[in-house]
């Protein structure tokens, strides 16, 4: 029983450096991806803007997506777009 819950715990601590790994990469993207679009003019922002808006609506027609995860991604990447971290 105790090799059971030293292995479980082995395990959690395993799947918590993950997860921290991961939040370290989106947090480094947002940093990189806002870094780059205050750079950017007005009509380019737009423009990417509609391709963004354009590959969501092709991916979402494509496969089997829950209309929650669509509108969450929608909601971030609006955020990113529209109201970068300062």
């Amino acid at each position: 029983m105790k090799n059971l819950i030293a292995e479980l715990l082995i395990r959690l601590a395993e799947k918590e450096t993950e997860s921290k790994e991961l939040v370290a990469q989106v947090e480094a993207l947002e940093i990189v991806v806002t870094a780059l679009l205050r750079k950017t003019d007005a009509e380019q922002l737009r423009q990417i803007n509609e391709s963004i808006n354009s590959a969501i609506q092709t991916a979402s027609t494509g496969e089997q997506q829950h209309p929650e995860d669509l509108t969450l991604l929608q909601s971030y990447i609006q955020r990113l777009l529209n109201h970068p971290r300062q």
